[in-house]
Order: C-alpha cells, then sequence, then structure tokens
C-alpha cells in the first residue's frame, strides 16, 4: 500500500528519519557519524534548509 502524499508548504518543519536495512548498524565508527554530520551539513547549506536538532543512534538516525 503506498503512502498518503505529503504535505508541503514553505516555511514548514518535518520529522525526518531512516533505519539500517534489517535494523543493522549504519555508523561504522565516530568518524563515519562525523562524516555524516558533515554531509548534512553541506546539504543544508546547499538547499537553504535548517536542522534544527539531531539525533544519530547504532542503527537509524532522526533529525526531529
Amino acid at each position: 500500500m503506498a503512502r498518503p502524499l505529503r504535505i508541503e508548504y514553505p516555511g514548514a518543519t518535518y520529522h525526518v528519519t531512516s533505519r539500517g536495512n534489517a535494523r543493522q548498524t549504519i555508523y561504522k565508527d565516530d568518524a563515519d557519524r562525523h562524516a555524516f554530520l558533515m554531509t548534512l551539513e553541506a546539504v543544508g547549506g546547499r538547499f537553504n534548509w535548517r536542522c534544527h536538532a539531531y539525533c544519530l543512534m547504532g542503527n537509524h538516525f532522526s533529525l526531529p
């Protein structure tokens, strides 16, 4: 069953989350976590959006 369409509008706030396949670990080490955060910063700058908070767990991340 398909997900319903997301409601999008300028200035909206979104909660983004992603989990590893079969709940597998998605970061090998702290350097991997750092690389993820640097990528997040670069993408935010490129697309002009802000990350208000983040939480990195072993098998998933959350950007509330």
